[in-house]
């Protein structure tokens, strides 16, 4: 894995992880996080499609690595898919697909209803055109809000009382690695949350933090995909992936059991499904 940073449109320093395949010529692939995630969450999966695709792994600018932004109001979809589009373009990937997680997914639709010769094909991680606004309400309860933790086992049972009911049965130590993925030590080696918590500030604007794309919806009509939902999933409703279906007959579903918002990708139907949608491209 290499590191990459580059230079926003607007002057903040972003980061990417960029894992590198065996052939020069590998297909890419572009996995985006959720709101309040970072790279890391895609840590096991990208490595594990590395040995047949050129896999690139942000950092949307206010998480991880990536520069917080002075102004909050840039916290917004447009302007991370312009951030995006700088990333690709200094890596030299004229063609991508892209596994999006939540606003990642939001974030995957757009480029490939606006960037058509740039997707190839996309996998949707627990998102469709139509945000549930029970889901909406509830991240809304917790981005951006989290208590001062003094410790890692205080991250883990933070993280823990914040998605169990999503991720249930999973082992203590399970949890200790999430909390890793979700928090980074600061200069004291106190874990903080790694994400600006002004991230929360846009999503008063629901238009905004979850916004229609039905009217896009149609114009990935072409666009091979595949949509995850975990069985519990209190974003991607079971009636909005029906209609995704209705509309878009070619989709693959995956629907995780156990599982509220978002599958980890971890579980070994998500691994199975993600690489046999892609060796498909």
């Amino acid at each position: 894995m290499a590191e990459y940073w580059f230079d926003s449109h607007d002057g903040l320093r972003l980061y990417s992880r960029v894992y590198a395949a065996a052939a020069a010529d590998a297909p890419v692939v572009l996995c985006l996080h959720g709101l309040m995630r970072n790279s890391r969450d895609f840590g096991e999966l990208a490595l594990r499609l590395a040995a047949r695709y050129r896999v690139i792994v942000p950092d949307v600018r206010g998480r991880g690595f990536s520069a917080r932004d002075p102004n909050f109001n840039n916290y917004q979809i447009p302007v991370y898919l312009q951030d995006v589009l700088t990333l690709l373009a200094g890596l030299g990937a004229a063609r991508v697909s892209i596994i999006g997680t939540s606003m990642g997914g939001l974030m995957a639709m757009l480029l490939a209803t606006t960037q058509p010769k740039l997707v190839s094909r996309i996998v949707l991680n627990d998102v469709g055109p139509e945000v549930d606004p029970r889901g909406l309400e509830r991240i809304r309860g917790y981005a951006g809000r989290a208590a001062p933790v003094r410790s890692w086992p205080e991250a883990a049972a933070q993280v823990r009382a914040d998605y169990e009911s999503a991720w249930p049965n999973l082992s203590d130590a399970r949890w200790d690695e999430i909390a890793r993925l979700s928090y980074r030590a600061n200069a004291q080696g106190v874990p903080e949350v790694d994400a600006d918590p002004l991230i929360r500030e846009p999503l008063r604007n629901t238009s905004a933090a979850a916004p229609d794309l039905w009217p896009f919806w149609g114009a990935l009509a072409h666009v091979p995909t595949l949509a995850i939902r975990g069985a519990h999933s209190d974003i991607l409703s079971a009636a909005t992936l029906q209609r995704m279906q209705r509309t878009k007959p070619d989709l693959e579903v995956l629907t995780v059991a156990n599982r509220g918002h978002a599958p980890l990708l971890d579980e070994p139907e998500c691994v199975a499904a993600i690489e046999r949608f892609l060796a498909g491209a």
